[in-house]
């Protein structure tokens, strides 16, 4: 159970006493533009950039999934200290961005409007109470600020 809260709470950022799905997406976004820095600095090629963000994004809201199951048993459906989903959303969001600090940055800010207001379908998703729908509504906030920030990067808005 240990590593299940681990995972869930993304390393404890869940823990934070203010704003904890902020904490979890700001986390998040380092991380990303950490390995994508790090992979720009190897010279990897941009497809296997985005092949491998993706890999990462799958396989994170998974184990994100499995993780916020077993916590299920113990703490409350969607508790705020279950931030893995935020992880994944502002991840979504950033996928096919240019790697720099001002662009991660946008997305984590539009990511977080998107996961707040939950227009749209996200509100279903976040009433649905089952295991799933506390990844899917941050992964659709994700979807919503990719095509805007793909929107504002063709527009040359940013």
């Amino acid at each position: 159970m240990k590593l299940q809260k681990y995972i869930a709470t993304s390393l404890g950022m869940g823990y934070v006493p203010v704003a904890p799905g902020t904490a979890g997406a700001i986390l998040g976004i380092i991380l990303l533009f950490l390995f994508n820095k790090l992979l720009v600095y190897y010279n990897i090629s941009q497809a296997a950039m985005y092949i491998l963000d993706i890999v990462a994004i799958v396989f994170v809201m998974f184990i994100g999934v499995a993780a916020i199951k077993k916590v299920h048993t113990i703490w409350e459906h969607d508790a705020s200290k279950i931030v893995i989903d935020e992880v994944v959303g502002v991840w979504i969001t950033a996928l096919f961005l240019p790697v720099t600090w001002q662009n991660y940055l946008y997305a984590l800010i539009i990511f977080r409007f998107f996961d707040i207001a939950k227009p749209l379908f996200i509100k279903k998703f976040d009433q649905m109470h089952n295991d799933w729908s506390v990844m899917l509504d941050d992964v659709l906030a994700g979807i919503y600020g990719l095509i805007t920030m793909q929107l504002l990067v063709f527009f040359k808005l940013i």
